[in-house]
């Protein structure tokens, strides 16, 4: 029996990857996404610290 040189394994043609454009949005948004996080944790904790605090009499 002949084995095809196709059939080697997981040699294949390379997978097309994505574009420059995509990779830039993912890129972005996920940086939007940590800058936002950091913005709202920062707040909380403000919020938290300031409902500590004795009110002035």
């Amino acid at each position: 029996m002949i084995r095809s040189p196709r059939a080697a394994g997981f040699v294949c043609r390379p997978a097309p990857v994505a574009s420059s454009r995509l990779i830039n949005a993912v890129a972005a948004s996920l940086g939007f996404g940590a800058a936002s996080l950091c913005l709202i944790s920062t707040l909380k904790v403000l919020a938290i610290k300031l409902m500590a605090m004795p009110l002035p009499m």
